[in-house]
């Protein structure tokens, strides 16, 4: 399974728990968000990860300090294109299994 085909499953699986996509694949200078979305009022900045089994410590583990560190700044450099400033959160939705029909949605999986 591609990557953009974890992410669409992701995509799928999150819209069905009634969040609303903002955007998908956010770049700029700094690194890529996978998902933004709406939880309520709660802008969800998600990082997507698909790992066929668990050899390395999964998709969890591949979340690296560095790699949060590259998300934080994405998002606020998102979040200096808005007006106002929504309350957020960062959530981990992390796939498994050879076609990805594990899934485990990490909410508040790491912040500042």
């Amino acid at each position: 399974m591609k990557g953009s085909d974890a992410e669409q499953l992701a995509l799928s699986y999150l819209q069905r728990q009634h969040l609303l996509l903002i955007a998908q694949n956010y770049r700029c200078r700094f690194g890529e968000i996978d998902l933004i979305m709406h939880d309520g009022t709660t802008l969800v900045f998600i990082e997507v990860r698909m790992r066929a089994n668990e050899i390395f410590g999964g998709a969890a583990a591949s979340i690296t300090p560095a790699k949060q560190a590259k998300l934080l700044r994405t998002a606020r450099h998102y979040l200096s294109e808005l007006n106002n400033e929504p309350p957020c959160r960062f959530d981990a939705l992390l796939l498994s299994g050879a076609n990805g029909q594990e899934i485990e949605w990490i909410k508040n999986a790491f912040g500042e």
